[in-house]
């Protein structure tokens, strides 16, 4: 489990849960999501962003896996956002800003191969191993960026007919993962949250390019 800012490191990274866990059980794991909790993140408060009227939260941003909360966006699940342009573009907005950290597992199984094939070590070592890759991930990006991850490596738009190009990832198998489910009920408040961002990304947030995208 990693979480990434905009400029492709990790800011936190959880290692060592079972894969037959789903995304959602791994993070209710996590020492991070125990901080989430109790509000000990230290995260901004909330803020107006420039020329809208609302204060918005800072929130981080997950896939559907997750449990919406008022401090953890998804998007809308396809059955809502097929009957609304805003809700596709709000997806597309929060879909778009999921994509680097997409890309910063694309880029640390590109340049450090171990990741391609079972790592044959004892459990203890692997973490550590892992660990040192996002570790240096992380340094290489901040002193070789363009050597280290060059452009080729990104997500990129086509903002004229919203073609998506994907960046260099390894080839993965195809195997299927097992994943355990677990009930995710939304909270009042987390929906109005989802609902303020979805009117802020169609309105004085929008992008002059959102409408091709959807």
């Amino acid at each position: 489990m990693g979480i990434a800012n905009a400029n492709y490191e990790f800011i936190y990274v959880d290692i060592g849960t079972n894969g037959c866990i789903s995304d959602g059980g791994v993070l209710q794991k996590t020492t991070f999501f125990q901080r989430l909790n109790s509000k000990r993140l230290n995260l901004p408060s909330p803020r107006k962003p420039s020329g809208h009227s609302e204060e918005l939260p800072y929130v981080f941003i997950g896939d559907v896996a997750f449990a919406l909360r008022t401090d953890f966006m998804k998007p809308y699940p396809q059955r809502q956002s097929q009957a609304s342009s805003s809700k596709r573009i709000y997806n597309y907005r929060v879909c778009r800003a999921r994509r680097i950290i997409e890309n910063v597992f694309g880029i640390l199984a590109a340049r450090f191969h171990i990741f391609r094939s079972p790592i044959n070590t004892s459990v203890h070592n692997i973490n550590k191993i892992v660990l040192a890759c996002c570790v240096l991930h992380n340094f290489l990006r901040k002193k070789l960026r363009q050597a280290y991850s060059p452009l080729q490596h990104l997500d990129s738009e086509n903002h004229e007919n919203g073609t998506i190009e994907l960046g260099l990832r390894p080839q993965n198998g195809e195997l299927q993962s097992l994943q355990q489910t677990h009930s995710r009920n939304p909270t009042q408040n987390a929906k109005i949250i989802r609902e303020k961002y979805e009117t802020y990304f169609n309105t004085s947030g929008a992008v002059s390019w959102q409408q091709r995208m959807i």
